[in-house]
């Protein structure tokens, strides 16, 4: 794709956040023409966008709050090895985003989440096939389907209620006995005994390089690329002033991409999102690419499991325990275990271990578009674990709503 040259009336449009979600905004705001400066912290690929599993999971549309989770969660709290984690001093912080959380397990608003998550997903795979040709960054796109295993035929029929929901919206899928687990993937433990296949999902073989690419695409077109620490944004006349660490700036429009720490900038301002972080963990195989052949998932442990340019990546948890603690080794060791326990070949394998925020809205569904009240300040905000798959979708409809003239033309 082209892209537009500036004109004196292109509105200056500065984003928050330089992850997966902040750039493919900042590229798409870049082609149509529009004055745009992306700014972080850290720089591009520094949080979650860095250490993600990179699968483009475009059927992924049960929220994590499904009608019968809260039944699950104490014997999920008791089991030290459980893929989920909340420290029980954590708990009063948590209180309010798990009430909210529990609400949305109804009947009624799953439909409603999955019919927005569904929408959002459109076309994620093919767009994100296309973004990596034209970065030149192809050979990082992977489209060889999404294999999730079970234990047993009853341990999927139990899952029954998620698979059911996405045939409902349309997504295709092969159920599979241990002869067609072998048959895609036989370094597989004997375990698993049942499986379903997602042929058309794709897989990002590494999500960091991915990013900066994306990041550097934006900067070769004519965006600014600025690193400082947005500390409070204000508004007036002339637009939103966004203060930094090491300096000011100013823009007509403001979009705030900054995953789990978008709280800090939007609660000053009245804009109140129940957002709250999972942290994630992943351990990496160094030199193991080929255990597998594409994304795995061990739905009896949440965990996927993914064949990246560089090692073997096993990711998984959810640990609800904020912003500040340190990230819990233990975490990563109960990943390295499975891991060794299910893939042959890994025995003696060393591995890297890194934790990330995972911004997390209580019905699974991310905030995207302009602010209530608060004209020109837009939002990028809470897509959990889905943030690769979602950035392409949600930069089109942050650039959709922002430049209407512009998105005409891009049809």
């Amino acid at each position: 794709m082209t892209t537009s040259a500036p004109t004196p009336s292109s509105p200056r449009i500065a984003i928050i956040g330089a992850g997966i979600v902040g750039s493919c905004i900042a590229l798409t705001l870049r082609k149509r023409g529009a004055t745009v400066t992306l700014i972080d912290r850290e720089g591009p690929a520094s949080g979650c966008s860095f250490g993600n599993s990179g699968a483009i999971s475009v059927s992924s549309i049960a929220p994590l709050a499904m009608p019968g989770v809260l039944a699950s969660v104490p014997k999920m709290l008791a089991d030290p090895d459980s893929p989920l984690r909340l420290p029980l001093s954590y708990l009063p912080a948590a209180m309010p985003w798990l009430t909210r959380f529990v609400l949305s397990a109804t009947p009624q608003r799953v439909e409603r989440a999955a019919g927005a998550l569904a929408a959002l997903h459109a076309g994620a795979v093919d767009k994100h096939e296309a973004l990596a040709r034209d970065i030149g960054v192809p050979e990082l796109f992977m489209r060889r389907g999404h294999l999730h295993l079970y234990p047993s035929a009853a341990a999927l029929q139990a899952d029954g209620a998620a698979w059911q929901l996405r045939q409902r919206f349309g997504f295709r899928f092969e159920t599979l006995d241990r002869a067609g687990i072998d048959a895609l993937e036989p370094g597989v433990a004997a375990r698993y005994q049942a499986a379903i296949y997602l042929p058309d999902h794709g897989t990002i073989l590494n999500p960091a390089r991915y990013t900066r690419a994306i990041a550097d695409a934006f900067v070769s077109r004519g965006g600014q690329l600025v690193r400082d620490d947005i500390q409070r944004m204000t508004s007036g006349a002339g637009g939103w002033t966004l203060h930094g660490a090491n300096g000011t700036h100013v823009a007509d429009h403001v979009v705030v991409a900054a995953g789990a720490w978008s709280r800090r900038l939007l609660d000053p301002l009245g804009v109140r999102l129940q957002l709250e972080s999972q942290r994630g963990y992943h351990v990496q195989f160094s030199g193991m690419r080929d255990v597998v052949t594409r994304t795995v998932v061990l739905t009896d442990h949440k965990i996927f499991v993914t064949p990246m340019e560089d090692g073997l990546r096993v990711g998984g948890t959810v640990e609800i325990a904020g912003l500040k603690r340190p990230p819990d080794p233990r975490r990563a060791a109960i990943l390295e275990r499975i891991a060794r326990e299910t893939f042959q070949g890994l025995a003696d394998s060393p591995v890297t271990t890194w934790m990330g925020h995972r911004p997390c809205m209580p019905d699974s569904v991310p905030v995207v578009g302009e602010a209530a009240g608060h004209r020109g300040l837009w939002l990028a905000v809470g897509h959990g674990h889905l943030g690769l798959t979602d950035s392409l979708p949600t930069a089109e409809r942050i650039a959709d709503a922002l430049l209407p003239c512009e998105a005409q033309g891009n049809r």
